[in-house]
């Protein structure tokens, strides 16, 4: 047998192994259940045929792969990019003002965990709190009586932010309107002046690599990043722009991360499409299907994708 052959037929083995292993994962197979695999065993010829064309279609499937990938990582730092170019400003010169004397209220969770149930209120751990927007799917959700208890120092309201102090620390969201939630452990609920501070531009604001750089500088704590309440209120926001600014800026940056948000989708679809792609070619090479135009189609599908 063909070494190479056996290489590129064992990568076709994960739901098989996966399958006689009986879990998901696959921790231990024994060893009579692996001499049940049959494998294909064309002529030495056959086999090394078949290897060159796997070789010729995977290298360009791994170029396009790689510019797709590149492609991903470069619309995410445009945005980056520009968000940082924004806010270079708030962060030195002469006239600041603390976080605390924006805000009407910067308050603490509660810090027990909140007995849960199938229905009810949304309560916002630190996975739920995505990069300014709070993330809602498989949410855990606390009775009445619990959302009453959790919420009384302060009831959370739209256009209300979370911070997440921890795991990751630096998220924020904005709540949205007409969305009752009470924090979970670990966040603190922001409550912008509004004649002082739009939400979403001090969401923009923190979310910028600069000032997480800054905030996570004085975290605490040897195994998780953990952002204390006095940083909190005590961080300075210099230069800052007049309300109607602070508007313009929001959205123009709302805009650009529509657009950069597309593309990553975009982008990501095509590094599935890859996989989808590289997967279909081994099961040609492996079922009597594979031909020596594979290279030359699969090169086409990629330039499409690359």
């Amino acid at each position: 047998m063909y070494p190479m052959f056996l290489l590129y037929f064992s990568s076709t083995l994960k739901d098989t192994l996966s399958n006689l292993s009986g879990k998901a994962t696959i921790d231990f197979i024994p060893i009579s259940r692996l001499k049940d695999i049959e494998i294909p065993l064309p002529s030495l010829p056959e086999q090394q045929r078949i290897v060159a064309i796997l070789d010729e279609t995977f290298a360009a499937i791994a170029k396009a792969k790689a510019n797709a990938e590149q492609n991903l990582k470069n619309a995410k730092e445009l945005f980056e990019s520009y968000l940082k170019a924004v806010f270079e400003n708030k962060l030195h010169g002469s006239k600041f003002e603390t976080l605390d004397s924006l805000c009407e209220l910067i308050v603490d969770c509660e810090h027990k965990t909140a007995p849960t149930q199938e229905t009810g209120y949304p309560s916002i751990r630190t996975p739920n709190i995505g990069k300014g927007v709070l993330i809602l799917e498989g949410v855990n959700r606390v009775s009445e009586k619990t959302y009453n208890e959790w919420t009384r120092r302060a009831i959370p309201q739209g256009d209300d932010l979370i911070l997440a102090r921890e795991a990751p620390a630096g998220n924020i969201a904005v709540i949205p309107e007409n969305v009752k939630v009470c924090l979970g452990q670990r966040t603190v609920l922001i409550r912008p002046k509004k004649n002082k501070l739009i939400s979403k531009f001090l969401a923009h604001l923190i979310l910028s690599k600069d000032v997480q750089e800054q905030l996570l500088s004085h975290s605490t704590g040897a195994t998780v990043e953990h952002i204390n309440m006095k940083d909190i209120r005590a961080f300075k926001i210099y230069n800052l722009s007049p309300l109607k600014e602070q508007q313009t800026i929001v959205q123009n940056l709302e805009a650009l991360l529509t657009e950069t948000q597309k593309l990553e989708a975009i982008y990501q679809q095509k590094i599935n499409d890859l996989e989808e792609l590289k997967k279909s070619v081994l099961q040609k090479a492996f079922s009597g299907q594979l031909t020596c135009r594979e290279p030359a189609v699969a090169k086409t599908a990629t330039s499409n994708l690359s």
